[in-house]
Formats: C-alpha cells, sequence, structure tokens
C-alpha cells in the first residue's frame, strides 16, 4: 500500500512548482496570445473593443490584415531578403567555428592559448564599436548595401561566441578516438569531417539555433549594412517602418510580427532535440 502511494506522494510534493511553471506560462503566453487574435481581427473592431472578445460568438475573424502586408508592404520580399541574409550567415561562421574549436581543441601550435584568449576576450567588445569602422571598410570594398556585407558581418560577430561554444564540446570528446584515428593513418581533415562533425551534432544544432535566430530578430547590423532599401531590407528593417509609419493601424504590425515569426518557430522545434544536449555539453568540458 505504501509502495503505491508513493508515485502519488511525489506528485503531490511536486504540485507547487507545476502550479507556479504552468502561472509563468500562462502569463508569458498571454500577451502573444493577444496579439495573435488581434492580428486576425477586422481593422474596424480593434480600436472599439479589446481582444478577449472575439473568443466569444459571434466569431468575427479575417484574414484582410495579413493580405494588407504582404500586398502592399512588400513583406514577402523581405521575407525572402531575411533567407538571403539568414542562411548563409548561419552557415558560414558554423563551418569556420567548426574547423577553428577543432584546431582549439585538438591541434597544438605556438601562441595557441593567447590566441584563443584574444577569441573570447572578443565577446566583450560592444557591437556599436565596430559599426562606423566596418561599415567604411565595406563602403571603400564597394560591398555596402549588398548581402555579403551582411554575411561578412554576422560572420565575424558571431564566431567568437561559437568557437567558444564549440571548442568546449571538442575538448570533452575521447581522446582515445582521434589518436586511434591518427594511428590509422587518418588525416586531419578526414578526421574533422568523418568522426568529429557527426559527433557534433549536438552543439552544433545549438549553434545554428542561436545564430540563425540572433540573424533572423536583427535589426541593428542590417539597417547598417544593407540599407532599407525594398529590395534588400530584411524583415526586421521592414517592420520598424511599419511602426512609424502605421501607428495608427497597429493590427498590421501584428499580421507583420506574426509572419515573422513562422520561420524561426519552425527552425527551433525541428532542432530541439539537440538544443539541451549541445548546451549542457558545451557548457561543462569534462
Amino acid at each position: 500500500m505504501a509502495q503505491a502511494l508513493q508515485p502519488l506522494r511525489a506528485t503531490l510534493r511536486r504540485a507547487p512548482l507545476h502550479v507556479v511553471l504552468l502561472g509563468l506560462c500562462a502569463l508569458w503566453l498571454v500577451p502573444t496570445v493577444g496579439l495573435l487574435i488581434s492580428s486576425f481581427r477586422p481593422p474596424r473592431l480593434v480600436p472599439v473593443s479589446g481582444w478577449w472578445t472575439a473568443l466569444v460568438p459571434p466569431y468575427q475573424f479575417t484574414l484582410q490584415n495579413y493580405r494588407q502586408v504582404l500586398d502592399a508592404y512588400s513583406m514577402g520580399r523581405s521575407f525572402l531578403n531575411s533567407l538571403f541574409i539568414t542562411i548563409p550567415a548561419t552557415i558560414i561562421p558554423v563551418i569556420v567555428a567548426a574547423y577553428a574549436a577543432y584546431a582549439f581543441a585538438w591541434m597544438r601550435f605556438r601562441g595557441q592559448e593567447v590566441l584563443f584568449t584574444i577569441v573570447v576576450g572578443s565577446l566583450v567588445i560592444p557591437l556599436q564599436m565596430t559599426l562606423i569602422p566596418v561599415l567604411r571598410l565595406f563602403t571603400a570594398l564597394g560591398l555596402a548595401g549588398t548581402f555579403p556585407a551582411v554575411w561578412l558581418a554576422h560572420t565575424g560577430y558571431g564566431l567568437p561566441f561559437a568557437i567558444y561554444l564549440l571548442r568546449n564540446f571538442l575538448g570533452a570528446l575521447p581522446r582515445d578516438l582521434l589518436e586511434s584515428a591518427a594511428i590509422d593513418g587518418a588525416a586531419p581533415l578526414t578526421v574533422f569531417v568523418r568522426l568529429i562533425l557527426p559527433l557534433s551534432v549536438p552543439a552544433i544544432a545549438s549553434l545554428v539555433i542561436f545564430q540563425f535566430l540572433w540573424v533572423w530578430n536583427d535589426l541593428l547590423v542590417a539597417l547598417i549594412y544593407v540599407g532599407g532599401a525594398p529590395q534588400v531590407a530584411p524583415m526586421t528593417v521592414t517592420v520598424s517602418h511599419l511602426v512609424s509609419s502605421l501607428g495608427q493601424n497597429w493590427q498590421l504590425l501584428t499580421a507583420a510580427a506574426f509572419i515573422s515569426m513562422v520561420l524561426p518557430l519552425a527552425v527551433f522545434f525541428s532542432l530541439q532535440q539537440f538544443f539541451v544536449r549541445g548546451i549542457l555539453a558545451g557548457a561543462v568540458k569534462g
């Protein structure tokens, strides 16, 4: 009888924690749910009633806000621009950081620790201090206002954290495995491609999530290096223009915000199985 009641007692002991977590989730979700409902409400109802009234019959929902944002305000083009910016700006630093982390973790060369300290120390450099010098460099090279400029900028800004995260993860891999590969005559590039990359999938997936979300949601770097021209402006820049020009029609802002959230949510949920494992493994060196 006591053993049968033990799971119930354990559940009751954890009940206050579960209640607190559910309450925090509700507080977090209520504003988001309100914005989502407002994005589907007719414009004439938004200024005269609260979003919760839409949950009571008769239901009045419409796709007008989304159609207007996509058709009249170039949100579809901005979505493609964000893809053109985010995908290369995620792939390039991840590939470079993976090989650099492999070198820092398993290769020995002169000045290794000093160089790694400089790389990690660059994490504390404020991003804003680099904007003017880098922009002048890109202007002199003819890259200002183009996608390669923002690719290179995000690669440079993302590499210190990426190298730090992956280096700690790779340093925890079994040494015997890599030594066996070296004894068998495997070259460093072969070891990297055949062993390091497959074993590093959790950490790389975590890094991809971080880098993708940061680049996708970035406004400052894109605005400085790409600008606000419709043919190259990402979604963050376009939405910022909606804020200034459509301050009264804020239901259009909610529609634009949820359009920009679709892809990051898909990336996060598709890679979430690796997320916690990669972060924990990269945070503590075993």
